[in-house]
């Protein structure tokens, strides 16, 4: 198949397709009399293996880890299993941050007293005031 026809069987777009295999994140494809590369299913195999690990929220040097440990079917897999958990502690700080900045806006948003003028706003006044009880 052809690089739109893989992009449309996996709902890549063919500008990430190129970009994964300037990465090196596949062996290159063969190429036709045309001199197009003509891809297979293991391609597509491999395509969907990248996106399902991106769409985790695994970074591209993860996703490279992780391929070279399935190529390698005698690879010990506690190299995937520790992946894994760093991943996952990854995630658990960026949802206490993100649980850090909810608290903040609702502390903003209880600032604002209803409709008034923008010079009377509360929100307003505590983004302007924010910084400077953060640096005290």
């Amino acid at each position: 198949m052809k690089i739109g026809e893989l992009a449309a069987q996996t709902g890549t777009s063919v500008d990430t397709i190129r970009y994964y295999e300037r990465l090196g994140l596949w062996p290159l494809p063969a190429r036709t009399e045309g001199n197009y590369r003509h891809y297979r299913s293991e391609h597509v195999e491999r395509l969907n293996f990248i996106r399902h690990s991106r769409a985790l929220g695994m970074s591209l040097e993860d996703v490279r880890t992780l391929l070279r440990l399935k190529d390698d079917p005698h690879a010990d897999c506690r190299g995937v299993d520790q992946l894994l958990a760093s991943h996952l502690n990854r995630v658990a700080q960026q949802i206490a941050a993100l649980q850090a900045l909810a608290t903040q806006l609702q502390a903003l948003r209880a600032c604002c007293q209803g409709p008034s003028r923008a010079a009377d706003c509360g929100i307003l006044d505590g983004l302007a005031h924010t910084h400077e009880r953060a640096s005290q």
